[in-house]
Formats: structure tokens, sequence, C-alpha cells
């Protein structure tokens, strides 16, 4: 599922990139990213209209050709709701 987000916490390049996710489940969630991120980072995911929040762990980082790299992230604390009719 496609869904725009905005992930922010890199450690090295700060500020907020706007993304979209690949594949989305209630403990986790596959990003498209410019930025190589490293294995346990943590980070802050959201969507556009501050209707979901997480605190979310880096579980892997592969390079992609498309986007530059996909993240899957473990969603640890989470706030509002993900997707219409599902909360978090």
């Amino acid at each position: 599922m496609e869904i725009g987000v905005h992930i922010t916490g890199h450690a090295s390049i700060p500020g907020t990139e706007d993304t979209f996710t690949e594949n989305v489940s209630l403990r986790g969630v596959r990003v498209l990213t410019t930025r190589r991120w490293k294995t346990n980072d943590l980070l802050t995911i959201t969507t556009p209209a501050g209707s979901f929040r997480s605190t979310a762990r880096v579980a892997y980082c592969h390079p992609v050709a498309e986007a530059g790299f996909a993240i899957g992230l473990e969603l640890i604390e989470s706030t509002g709701t993900w997707v219409l009719g599902q909360s978090s």
C-alpha cells in the first residue's frame, strides 16, 4: 500500500524527508528513502495530516534503483490512525 509519510531522525542528515510506503502492516512498514540508514537507527514516521505518529526502529536498509533505499521499520510506539478504518 502506498501512503505518503514524513520521516525524521537521521543521525547525519538533519531534516524531514517526504516519501512513500511500499508495504504497511500494524507492526511495521517498508519505506522508500533517499538516505542510507543503519540497522537499529530510531526515527519518527508521521502521516502528512498528522493522524498517525510512531517511533520506529530500522530493521534493514536495502539499495533499490528507483528510490535509493528501502528501509524496513518496526513500529515501536504509535499513536493515531495509520490507515482509514484501522487503529495502531
